[in-house]
């Protein structure tokens, strides 16, 4: 449910937009796209803290008698060296030893592009197209006296990977843990990138929503969003819009939406600054709300705060899911994960991919700690008729939750 990135659209369609859109009166809206300072982007992380984590992962290794772990293209890739590649079914990937330097695979041809973003000292080995990667990674252990391993491999690692290494004499297992360890709490250099994105995803809301007119899609709604982020240095993620009756529905319909008068415009957007995440999400109502929305916008607010409310170090991830849960089946909501109420988890942890682990869900026994980092969104949906998801990140400090971006005070003031 991507927008792609568009050219922002004419000011002669914003202005109509800025004498229909209830939440921002007119002369506020011009105010929100003139007074919009540049927005100071943290430096990107350094070699010495992609170290630390090598060094962390190795430390973990070796307690799990792993002789090194393998990563794919993808953002644990990222997290470690810095390499920004695709997946494809030609093999891009590092091996990180228990003890020693990194290795990088990757075809020949691709050799010179990905030595671009390579932020570390690694060794680079390269195969040509009739030669096989996993021969390659068996043999450099070999060399390193590795051996036969046993050999980690990350959990998003793809099978014909894992294959390969086995067809060529490497004990191949699941990295225990590993991987995730070192990403799932966030150091304060990737919570200042985390929280840049989301000051660019707020001020893309507040420029986006006044130009919201009767008429317009989903689509032209994502275009303008897209556009705000964009020209503040975020790299657009997504812009899921959810209009009416389509609001019911978490990740929306494929029936064509509209904006109408009193009927609910669901945003849920984010954007990216060096590869790290935003995830916000805000429901307003097009017009005057009626009770029975503010009523459920107002219920969800509190489910928000409740939520944040029960995020203390130490606590089982799962018992924010469930007290949020609690206080909807009080409210006539649920019971669990039943509608109308709330389908789907409180929250999910977020870094360089939308989703991460931990997961605020029932069931959960993970303690959160320092540096964890997720989003907060206990959304209702009443099949058939709206729905409401207001969602912020919060990531863990050593005295509690804080918040990347402070949810609105009402649903007649979205965006303060």
């Amino acid at each position: 449910m991507m927008t792609a990135r568009r050219a922002f659209l004419g000011m002669s369609a914003a202005t109509a937009g800025l004498m229909a859109f209830n939440p921002l009166s007119a002369s506020r809206a011009t105010l929100a796209l003139a007074a919009t300072p540049g927005i100071v982007l943290p430096p990107p992380i350094s070699a010495a803290e992609r170290l630390q984590r090598i060094a962390k992962a190795q430390e973990l290794m070796r307690a799990a008698g792993l002789k090194a772990v393998l990563v794919e293209a993808g953002s644990s890739l990222v997290y470690f060296t810095g390499v920004e590649w695709w997946r494809s079914e030609r093999l891009t990937a590092a091996v990180i030893p228990a003890d020693g330097e990194t290795l990088i695979v990757t075809p020949a041809f691709e050799e010179p592009s990905v030595r671009e973003t390579l932020a570390i000292p690694a060794e680079v080995r390269v195969w040509n197209e009739h030669e096989s990667p996993h021969a390659l990674i068996a043999d450099w252990l070999r060399a390193r006296r590795i051996g036969s391993g046993p050999v980690g491999v990350e959990s998003t690692v793809r099978f014909f990977a894992f294959d390969g290494l086995a067809k060529n004499g490497v004990t191949v297992r699941d990295d225990a843990g590993v991987v995730r360890a070192c990403r799932v709490s966030k150091s304060p250099a990737e919570i200042a990138l985390m929280q840049a994105a989301s000051d660019i995803t707020i001020a893309a809301y507040r420029e986006t929503a006044p130009q919201i007119a009767r008429g317009m899609t989903p689509k032209d709604i994502g275009q303008i969003m897209s556009a705000a982020m964009a020209r503040r240095g975020g790299a657009t993620q997504f812009t899921l819009i959810l209009l009416g009756e389509a609001s019911a529905y978490p990740h929306g319909s494929g029936k064509p939406q509209e904006v109408r008068d009193g009927e609910v415009v669901l945003m849920d957007c984010g954007c990216s600054v060096l590869g790290y995440q935003s995830d916000i999400s805000r429901t307003m109502v097009f017009g005057e709300a009626t009770k029975s929305q503010r009523a459920v916008w107002d219920l969800v607010r509190r489910g928000q705060q409740i939520a944040f409310d029960t995020a203390k170090a130490g606590t089982p991830a799962g018992e924010i899911d469930d007290a949020v849960r609690a206080a909807y089946v009080k409210a006539g909501y649920g019971p669990g994960y039943t509608l109308p109420g709330t389908s789907h988890r409180t929250g999910h942890g977020i870094g360089l991919d939308g989703h991460e682990p931990v997961n605020l869900v029932h069931g959960e026994t993970t303690p959160l700690a320092p540096g964890m980092c997720f989003s907060n969104e206990p959304g209702i949906y009443i099949p058939g008729s709206f729905g409401v998801r207001l969602e912020d990140c919060i990531h863990m400090s050593p005295t509690g939750p804080k918040w990347f971006s402070v949810p609105p005070s009402s649903i007649d003031a979205p965006f303060t």
